[in-house]
């Protein structure tokens, strides 16, 4: 049985928001951004209270259900404690459903809020790597997680392993191993999110990519995805390039066409621009401003466009 935390310790997290794929790199890649959501967790002799206020009030549960909660009571039992009470409050803003990692976001503040109590407890703290593993766990992938984890870009896969240790295939029903590395991006790299009104989901966009794909576009995007990684870490003028998808933007673009035209027209302008994890955002990656033209199509198209950085990951205090 765990031990149960006393009552009275107190801990907040900020993690960044998130945008995964960056056009070829279909769950393998992503890359931290300097938008936050906030999460102040309290520990109490008994019951759960969680406030939500900003992006998500008013739509998301406030009860055991709530994902932050969820994630805080794992990591809570990875560290070998549990929590008699709590006081959760999240401060948000990240908007839901665009494509800007903010379950991920939950789950990764959920689990750093878990290692801050137990650094309050004198318990030891989670690695970065196990917060990896447990934050992917409730994503399915680890793109987006590794991301606020650990912060600026990532190249993130997974593996399985069976019961006995030994590797196994993903099709074998063994429990999935996820992992991922950090890549510094060149500092001349610049980002500006679009981002719409509309929501999407991401299990509803993912129906429609088609279960096998050609050797010809496999072959496409391996290239691409390694160019990728030189384009973001010392070669920013290989950006446009290095973008190009054939695997899943192609094949989402009818659930978005909007997103799909700001896209299209970003990318004609000489723009670096991917759609943002499973969308509907957009995000540009560039080394200067925005082309004039570029800015008006997509405000007039209803986006928001929203300068960013690149962040560091999930700070616990």
């Amino acid at each position: 049985m765990n031990d149960i935390l006393p009552a009275g310790l107190t801990t907040t997290v900020v993690v960044p928001a998130s945008s995964a794929n960056l056009g070829p790199g279909f769950d393998s890649l992503g890359i931290a951004l300097s938008l936050y959501d906030e999460i102040e967790v309290n520990t109490t002799e008994s019951g759960l209270k969680v406030a939500v206020e900003g992006q998500g009030a008013g739509e998301v549960p406030l009860d055991g259900s709530h994902l932050v909660v969820r994630a805080i009571g794992r990591g809570l039992a990875a560290g070998g404690v549990a929590a008699a009470g709590l006081i959760v409050q999240c401060h948000n803003k990240i908007p839901h459903s665009r494509g800007l990692g903010s379950s991920a976001a939950a789950a990764v503040a959920g689990l750093g809020a878990a290692n801050g109590l137990l650094a309050k407890a004198g318990r030891p703290v989670l690695s970065d790597d196990v917060l990896v593993q447990l934050a992917s766990e409730f994503e399915g992938h680890p793109d987006n997680a590794a991301a606020s984890v650990l912060g600026s870009a990532v190249v993130s896969w997974m593996s399985s392993s069976r019961e006995d240790g030994q590797p196994g295939s993903e099709s074998s029903g063994a429990t999935p191993v996820y992992a991922a590395t950090r890549l510094d991006v060149h500092p001349d790299i610049r980002i500006v999110a679009a981002i719409p009104q509309e929501q999407s989901s991401t299990a509803q966009t993912r129906v429609l990519l088609p279960e096998s794909v050609t050797h010809v576009d496999a072959r496409f995007n391996i290239s691409r995805v390694a160019l990728l990684t030189v384009a973001l870490t010392a070669r920013p003028d290989l950006l446009m390039t290095a973008t190009e998808d054939r695997l899943h933007q192609p094949q989402r673009a009818s659930a978005m066409p909007a997103s799909a035209e700001v896209l299209r027209y970003l990318r004609s302008q000489g723009v670096a621009a991917v759609l943002s994890g499973a969308g509907p955002a957009v995000l540009a990656l560039t080394t200067g401003d925005l082309p004039d033209s570029a800015v008006k199509y997509a405000e007039d198209q209803g986006f928001s466009l929203v300068a960013m950085s690149v962040s560091a990951g999930v700070s616990v205090r």
